[in-house]
């Protein structure tokens, strides 16, 4: 699994660990949000395979 950190909000009410997410699922991903407690950050984990 491979993690990316973001911020828990952005400006304007936007959510970018939910809409990096997104994105990642839109590319065809399995990505999901979760929340870091030791690092109060939220974490976008993705499930990659090496081939």
């Amino acid at each position: 699994m491979t993690t990316k950190r973001s911020s828990a909000g952005g400006l304007r009410g936007s959510w970018p660990a939910d809409e990096d997410a997104a994105d990642q699922r839109a590319q065809g991903t399995d990505a999901r949000v979760v929340m870091g407690l030791a690092s109060d950050q939220f974490l976008v984990g993705t499930d990659t395979t090496d081939l």
